[in-house]
């Protein structure tokens, strides 16, 4: 009976490895047809003026993150038609660090259509005939809440402040959201679009090279902004100096390698939603429509009860998700699903983030996602190498084919050297696609292109030499097991802008106050926000 099941468990191990390097394949071969050379130019920007679309860009932003600057100013460097955007800025308030960056960038461009909302100033929330519970406790939905009530036209662009794009980003987006090809030809539209995210460390060249940089490193607001403690130093010995700023060179791996290869597989075979809420485009109009319970029957229930338009994802974590998600299920004859714009990368420059606060953001990613994708969820962590790699070792070492047929041998030896041989493998994939994600190929380099986005062919600042390479890649992979076991079994609470949530299984969230702080909100236009627990103490 034992061999029955050790031989059963083999084949199951085979067919998961060949599914996961069938995936891994699809996302190599599109990494490297699109993200070797610079896409072609849009072709929105060039249609007759009362054709172009006009979009409406939603900058939320939360404290002084890495090239602030340069990656807010990235939407004014647009070749798209600067009288078909309209820039909205975001805050929570005007205490936060980041207000002062936005009020120089809108005097630096006084000849755009922008501005900058603050959240306390939001009448809808703080006004005479407001409240405060309106929106619900997401503080992402809330700080961008007024900016989509009043947005012109129809494609709304949220894009996250720390993430700076490309000069023809804009057109391309619209010309995958829209159909638009060129010579007027019209392909099918879509309902979403976005853009692979890909992360810069730069706590290396920030630490050494200017004043911005050492303010940065040194400040309260640095990268995993809301996560991170203040006071934030380079400490001098290698070990503390790792600890404190080791969390970015994991997320680039992360971002880089793993994440890429799938996230871009994923968006190929389009059979499930897979997106990341950093740079995301979609029309206003279907997403009034499909949270309008009296235009979508798939609203039941709660779902029904909440407010229409970005408003009804006020009480869930994963909101980018369960827009996406939403969008995807719901019924917009004529329009695909969702679109990834290939060649075009969301780069995030990233400076200051410890190792406890990327395990912190990788938490949260997997808690809000458990409830969201739960079968995705559970067999997560049988895509790293890792434990992938064991999977592939234990079948092939214990289906009798392989041995009557290959030679290989049923012993635990035999397992343990195919299982190095294959991580050798793996490591020699992942380093390929990280340089060729970090070659910067596909980036069009011009005068306002900042060194962190360059890439390492055009001029980038960050290089990473093999052994500093492999260090990151060794942590990320040793980290990713304990990470999604502490995550999806270990609790449900995470961390976010400075607050605290928990997640309940219909992906909603409640924000947790501290000890001795009760607050009972009343409910506001069919559905409310439970503040009543007071846990407190040491995140899950």
């Amino acid at each position: 009976m034992s061999s029955i099941v050790v031989q059963a468990l083999g084949y199951v191990a085979i067919i998961w490895g060949f599914i996961v390097v069938s995936v891994q394949g699809i996302g190599l071969y599109k990494i490297f047809r699109y993200y070797s050379s610079v896409p072609a130019e849009p072709v929105s920007p060039h249609l007759p003026k009362n054709k172009v679309p006009h979009i409406t860009i939603i900058r939320p932003a939360k404290g002084l993150e890495p090239g602030l600057y340069e990656c807010l100013a990235s939407v004014f460097h647009q070749s798209y038609p600067k009288d078909k955007l309209t820039i909205y800025f975001c805050v929570s308030s005007k205490d936060d660090a980041a207000y002062p960056i936005i009020r120089k960038l809108l005097d630096d461009h006084p000849d755009f259509d922008a501005k900058v909302f603050v959240e306390t100033e939001d009448p809808y929330l703080h006004g005479d005939n407001g409240h405060v519970d309106n929106v619900g406790p997401n503080p992402k939905i809330r700080n961008l809440s007024r900016a989509y009530r009043e947005a012109k036209g129809d494609i709304i662009w949220p894009l996250d402040c720390n993430v700076w794009i490309a000069r023809d980003v804009a057109g391309r987006m619209v010309d995958k959201l829209c159909g638009f090809r060129a010579n007027g030809k019209r392909v099918t539209p879509y309902k979403f679009v976005h853009q692979l995210p890909l992360v810069v460390d730069t706590v290396t060249s920030m630490s050494s090279s200017n004043a911005q940089g050492q303010t940065l490193l040194s400040g309260s607001a640095v990268t995993g902004g809301s996560d991170a403690q203040s006071n934030v130093d380079v400490p001098s010995s290698v070990l503390s100096r790792s600890w404190a700023h080791g969390g970015g060179r994991l997320e680039e791996m992360f971002m880089a390698t793993t994440h890429a290869k799938f996230y871009g597989a994923i968006n190929t075979v389009g059979i499930a939603p897979c997106i990341v809420g950093k740079s995301n485009m979609f029309r206003k109009s279907h997403l009034d429509q499909v949270t309008d319970p009296a235009r979508n029957p798939i609203l039941t229930g709660r779902a029904a009860t909440l407010p229409k338009g970005l408003d009804h994802f006020s009480l869930f974590m994963c909101e980018d998700h369960v827009i996406g998600d939403l969008l995807w299920r719901s019924k917009l004859p004529g329009y695909a699903n969702h679109g990834l714009v290939w060649g075009d990368l969301a780069i995030q420059p990233m400076a200051g983030m410890s190792v406890p606060a990327y395990v912190a953001r990788r938490v949260r990613w997997l808690r809000a996602r458990k409830w969201t994708v739960l079968s995705a969820t559970l067999v997560e962590h049988g895509v790293e190498s890792l434990v992938c790699c064991f999977y592939v070792s234990f079948g092939l070492t214990s289906i009798p084919w392989f041995h009557n047929v290959l030679g290989i041998p049923q012993t635990w030896n035999a397992l343990w050297y195919i299982w190095l041989a294959e991580m050798i493998t793996w490591i020699t994939v992942d380093r390929i696609v990280f340089k060729k994600l970090h070659a910067g190929q596909s980036i069009y380099v011009d005068e306002h292109v900042p060194l962190f986005a360059r890439g390492t062919s055009r001029g980038g600042a960050e290089k990473r030499r093999f052994g500093e390479w492999f260090l990151a890649w060794l942590g990320r992979e040793i980290l990713a097991l304990p990470i999604w076991t502490w995550a999806v079994f270990l609790g449900t609470s995470v961390n976010w802008r400075g607050k605290r949530f928990r997640v309940r299984a219909d992906m909603t969230v409640v924000e947790i106050e501290p000890e001795g702080e009760k607050h009972t909100t009343s409910h506001q236009n069919g559905h409310g926000v439970d503040r009543k627990s007071t846990t407190q103490g040491k995140i899950d």
